[in-house]
């Protein structure tokens, strides 16, 4: 009888959904754990020692989660990015509940959800615990909220709207461009009704209640996160990153098989009768499009809004399925499903931690994906600074342990531990923000500088070890910055010459 029970709910729409959703969940889960931490997650572990409502590079959520991970599973990689994986879980189920409100039945959830998961950007952030990971999910959420406001029009949906803009604004800033589509959106359809509705206006205070913790933070610090940003977008356009916005649209943000499905989708939003009630969404998606081309933002920044888009194309393309003579109209599905199953599987060779090291296989992965060379070689670091402490016999009292970046700080803070190394203080981040320590150190161990700039900063460095990389694997976060050496006596005074050794990264 249970088992009967168990079977009609999977086998409910929503059921097959979660089944989706699930299989996706433990496709990473078995696959996350292949190679070792990312630069940008060992940063976010080591702010997840000193829990905040503000950090340099990015808001507290993203730590906060990081530091329940701590919590339930220890310094355990796949523990961490299962976070990272059921996020962009929920999200493809979020996406064929769009795509049932929006008037699709099952064929149209599946292909929505399945278009959304296969996506280049959303299928890597389930591979990686990063804070696009949690962004994704909060613009999914609340287009799917928004979908429910349009559709039943009532206007208590804003509330929790309210609670989805706040849990993005407290994620990544660059949800702000979601929300300016969102007001833009409210403005230029038939859903600026509710700027009479008292609703709208607890959902806005609900979202700024839940960010003031984080704006007081940044007051506190002279808004530093602003600095930040400004840095980092300056070297993004310097190095080109931002080059290409557009049509990296195509095939990054969304799979490339699906672009006639979002494009359809955006189409019927904007020019189909039946569906002008939902014309927000394409605002939704066509102001933040128009936004992050003029700021120049990175091509990623838009991916999150492409699984709405999927949603209301497989309505679409499920009508008009419909109206093809039975055969036409199997041979179309299996076409469809075919070209997912296939691109999808494409995508996972390539973003998924899969490859055996070094391989020919790593090699074009990591051409096509240069996040997985930043997860090599952490742990040789911490050794290398261990070899170097253990020959400096005597100092330890006076002894630091300086790094190159926030990252080279949470690896050898995380894997030093096994050697006794003292905790490593850095420039960059929110490192620079926790000080040198008290009393500063005497002798320094420096890892992931050139000489060049030691030698500014201390009258004497010496060589005292390198970096031995695993398979000689370039991890191009560590660069040629792979020796170690030993500085002595500061040129100012660490109080002085602290206040500028600030860098962002």
């Amino acid at each position: 009888m249970r088992l009967a029970r168990v079977w009609k709910i999977a086998s409910t729409d929503l059921g097959i959904l979660v089944l989706s959703a699930l299989f996706l969940v433990l496709l990473h889960t078995l696959t996350n754990g292949q190679y070792g931490f990312h630069r940008d997650e060992l940063a976010t572990i080591d702010d997840a020692r000193y829990l905040s409502w503000g950090y340099v590079a990015y808001p507290p959520l993203t730590p906060f989660i990081a530091r329940l991970s701590l919590t339930l599973f220890g310094a355990s990689l796949t523990g961490l990015r299962f976070f990272a994986a059921a996020a962009q879980g929920i999200a493809i189920v979020l996406a064929g509940l769009m795509a049932r409100e929006l008037g699709g039945g099952r064929p149209a959830q599946l292909v929505a959800a399945w278009a959304a998961a296969t996506a280049p950007v959303a299928f890597a952030s389930g591979a990686m615990f990063q804070y696009v990971s949690f962004d994704h999910l909060w613009w999914v959420l609340a287009a799917y909220f928004t979908i429910r406001l349009l559709k039943s029009e009532d206007p208590r949906w804003w509330l929790a709207i309210g609670v989805v803009a706040g849990l993005g604004l407290i994620t990544k800033y660059t949800v702000a461009f979601f929300l300016a589509g969102m007001a833009g959106g409210v403005l230029l359809t038939d859903a600026r009704r509710d700027l009479a509705s008292k609703w709208l206006w607890c959902g806005a205070a609900v979202a700024v209640l839940i960010f003031l913790p984080n704006v007081i933070w940044q007051v506190q610090h002279h808004f530093i996160s602003l600095d930040f940003l400004r840095s980092i977008h300056a070297r993004d356009v310097r190095l080109g990153r931002t080059d290409g916005f557009l049509l990296a649209q195509l095939w990054k943000c969304a799979n490339v098989v699906t672009l006639p499905l979002w494009l359809a989708g955006l189409y019927w939003l904007f020019g189909a009768r039946e569906a002008k009630r939902y014309r927000m969404i394409g605002w939704m998606f066509v102001i933040p499009l128009a936004l992050f081309l003029v700021a120049k933002g990175r091509d990623y920044y838009l991916a999150p809004a492409y699984p709405m888009l999927l949603a209301a194309g497989a309505v679409w393309g499920e009508r008009q399925v419909g109206r093809l003579p039975a055969a036409k109209a199997r041979r179309a599905r299996g076409i469809v499903w075919g070209m997912l199953a296939t691109s999808g599987m494409l995508v996972a060779v390539v973003v998924l931690p899969v490859a055996p090291l070094n391989s020919g296989w790593w090699r074009a992965t990591n051409a096509l994906n240069d996040n997985f060379n930043e997860e090599i070689g952490w742990p040789e670091m911490a050794q290398a600074v261990a070899r170097v402490r253990d020959s400096l016999a005597g100092e330890s009292a006076a002894l630091g342990i300086l790094a190159g970046d926030a990252g080279e700080a949470g690896a050898i803070n995380l894997y030093g531990r096994a050697w006794g190394l003292p905790e490593a203080i850095s420039g960059s981040n929110s490192h620079w923000l926790r000080g040198y320590g008290d009393p500063p150190p005497q002798t320094v161990i420096a890892a992931g500088f050139r000489r060049r700039d030691l030698e500014a900063i201390f009258q004497s460095c010496e060589l005292a070890g390198s970096i031995q990389m695993p398979f000689g694997i370039r991890n191009s976060a560590i660069g040629d910055r792979t020796d170690i050496f030993v500085c002595r006596r500061p040129r100012q005074p660490w109080d002085l010459f602290w206040r500028h050794f600030r860098w962002f990264g």
